[in-house]
């Protein structure tokens, strides 16, 4: 038995952005490496790449996610 299906056929209510084709689809229709969703709404999945980016900003300037300065080690010698 197989861990994970693949499924060929959206669901209605699905809305997923693909990097490929740099368009909105419902329900998967091309693999899920060329996609980010599922999204609720056409809309949300309307814009997938400004989230993304939202994100990204968000993690690169959370002081939580940055390891200390090598300077400050001391093991630069």
């Amino acid at each position: 038995m197989a861990l994970f299906k693949k499924r060929t056929v959206g669901k209605p209510g699905e809305w997923y952005y693909c990097l490929e084709h740099k368009k909105v689809e419902e329900g998967p229709e091309c693999p899920a490496k060329d996609r980010f969703g599922p999204y609720t709404t056409r809309a949300e999945a309307e814009h997938a790449m400004q989230t993304a980016r939202d994100r990204n900003l968000e993690w690169e300037n959370d002081p939580k996610w940055h390891d200390a300065p090598a300077s400050a080690t001391g093991d630069d010698d």
